[in-house]
């Protein structure tokens, strides 16, 4: 067991950037699992998050998706309890409980933590799969994806990831497709969970008005038969080169949506806190405060929902630089060299003190704040774990933010941003031969004429 506690206090005149308070207790089950636990005296919700390294990168070829529906079925039964007897003791206790392809997120309000830990660590031991359900839920994510097959936002999406990350599996759509999801069986579903959802490979993190010590000896005897399984061999990810690529998805619409970016960064990439305070002068600040909001949305008048971001999606394996617009066709060209314009001249220009003034004020500020939800802090537990963060994370990264400097910026966006050698996607009615020219730049303007009056 260890134990980490980042303590908290008020700003004082010499220390303005806030302090949070987020107690880490660390422990390893005897089934080969890890649990950290984060006490909150008198929190009226208790959260709770699993996550298993490597499972969506398991999917087996031909059957994409498989991941995605053992996680999202776990719930809906065990040896010992049907999936309307779990409802209903979640729903009189004010639970919930929900899967992903590699993880589960549950929360409980009032005191009934017990009961969630214990009807959690049953389904992560021995749910059931039962074919009646696992039936109607693979039928309702086939109806989803026969309405997103010419969803032209969707599936411009789903281009542009193919497009950066290729054949890996991060270029595959979470859910599997039409006939990935034709091909499994319930039997699919119980085989992979036996292999891929195994206690080595899970990190459960616990946040609310608990006592580490108990939730530590509940969960060990509850997860006592949890097969321990193998730990997860992983390989260096192969991924395609930087450089431009552009694909359509030809669709009848009123817009086209425009996805233009490459390879992003890792979390652990030591320019992170850098980028983050980057992305909000260039495409995320609040309030289209931004400059690409600012140029794209409020001066060109090209449409209403724009962004581009590098640290949203960075993670254990590379995110993505994306950004993003829903325009008219006749406008594409005009977006496209508006996004690496602005990209060109933050690269190029120091941006003006005032920018990085309301960029770092709002990331300070809203830090602590974005911290008063129990599933926040759990997700964050399972954050600091898979990715090694320093025991000090949530003093330090604010104080990051604060120091980053004008030439900083300018730095890492040569450094990481990469606008002549993207990958484009563009949605909507436009074909490729549009696309193609439009990425050679808008259309010349035509002289004044010369006749004389």
């Amino acid at each position: 067991m260890s134990s980490r506690q980042l303590e908290s206090s008020a700003p004082s005149a010499q220390e303005e950037v806030p302090r949070l308070h987020v107690p880490i207790v660390r422990f390893r089950l005897s089934c080969g699992a890890v649990l950290l636990v984060s006490p909150r005296p008198g929190a009226p919700v208790t959260a709770v998050q699993v996550h298993l390294r490597g499972s969506e990168a398991l999917d087996p070829r031909g059957k994409e998706g498989t991941a995605f529906l053992t996680g999202a079925l776990l719930d809906q039964g065990t040896r010992s309890k049907t999936d309307e007897e779990i409802a209903e003791l979640l729903e009189t206790a004010g639970g919930s409980i929900a899967g992903g392809a590699s993880s589960v997120s549950a929360n409980i309000a009032g005191r009934d933590t017990n009961l969630l830990l214990e009807l959690l660590s049953e389904l992560l031991v021995e749910p059931s799969y039962p074919q009646r359900q696992f039936e109607r839920q693979r039928q309702r994510v086939l109806d989803r994806l026969l309405v997103e097959r010419d969803d032209p936002r969707v599936q411009g999406e789903h281009l542009f990831r193919k497009l950066v990350y290729g054949t890996h599996w991060l270029g595959r759509p979470s859910a599997g497709t039409i006939a990935s999801l034709g091909r499994l069986t319930r039997a699919d579903l119980v085989a992979f969970h036996r292999e891929a959802w195994v206690a080595s490979r899970a990190v459960l993190a616990v946040c609310g008005d608990v006592e580490p010590e108990r939730v530590r000896a509940l969960l060990e005897r509850r997860l006592a038969r949890w097969k321990s399984g193998v730990d997860l061999v992983t390989t260096p990810p192969v991924f395609p080169p930087l450089g431009t690529r552009a694909k359509t998805f030809p669709a009848e619409r009123a817009q086209v949506h425009v996805h233009l970016g490459h390879l992003g960064i890792r979390r652990n990439d030591p320019d992170y806190a850098t980028l983050v305070v980057l992305d909000h002068v260039l495409g995320t600040g609040p309030g289209f405060t931004n400059r690409i909001s600012k140029k794209l949305r409020d001066e060109l008048g090209l449409a209403y929902t724009v962004n581009a971001a590098i640290h949203a999606s960075a993670g254990i394996l590379p995110g993505t630089f994306s950004a993003y617009i829903g325009t008219s066709p006749r406008h594409v060209a005009t977006a496209l060299e508006g996004f690496r314009a602005e990209i060109r001249r933050v690269q190029e220009e120091l941006v003006g003190a005032d920018e990085l003034r309301v960029a770092q004020d709002y990331l300070v500020g809203s830090f602590v704040l974005s911290f008063q939800r129990a599933s926040r802090r759990a997700g964050y537990l399972i954050s600091a774990e898979r990715h090694n963060l320093p025991e000090d994370n949530l003093v330090s990264l604010p104080r990051q933010f604060e120091n980053v400097t004008l030439e900083d910026l300018r730095r890492v966006a040569r450094a990481h941003l990469h606008p002549d050698a993207c990958c484009v996607v563009a949605a909507g009615p436009i074909s490729q031969q549009e696309l193609e020219k439009a990425l050679k730049g808008p259309r010349a303007k035509s002289p004044p004429s010369s006749r004389k009056r």
